[in-house]
C-alpha cells in the first residue's frame, strides 16, 4: 500500500471549503484514496462527510494511502495539495 504523510497547509484544516477541494481532488483522481489522522481508521477521501467527520485542523498531519497499482502520481498530486493548501489539483506535480 502505498502512502504519504503530509501535514495540512490550510488554516481552517479539512473544513468546509477545503474539504470540498480535496474531495474533488481525490474524486477526479480516478483512484480509490484513503485519509486518516496518523493511526487512526482510515475514511474514504472522496466522501465529504467522511472527511468532514475526521476534524482535521491546520497544521495536523494526515496519511493518505491508497491500495491501487496506479496510485504513486495520484498521492504525490493530492500530497501536494493538502500540503500547500492550494485552490485546486496541480495540473503537474
Amino acid at each position: 500500500m502505498a502512502e504519504r504523510r503530509v501535514t495540512v497547509g490550510w488554516a481552517e484544516g479539512l473544513h468546509a471549503r477545503p474539504a470540498a477541494i480535496f474531495v474533488r481532488a481525490a474524486t477526479a483522481s480516478g483512484v480509490p484514496l484513503t485519509v486518516a489522522r496518523p493511526g487512526g481508521e482510515p475514511v474514504n477521501a472522496a466522501s465529504m462527510l467522511s472527511v468532514l467527520a475526521l476534524g482535521v485542523e491546520g497544521g495536523e498531519e494526515v496519511v493518505l494511502a491508497s491500495g491501487a497499482e496506479n496510485a504513486e502520481d495520484a498521492l504525490d498530486r493530492l500530497a501536494k495539495l493538502v500540503s500547500e493548501g492550494l485552490e485546486e489539483l496541480p495540473e503537474t506535480v
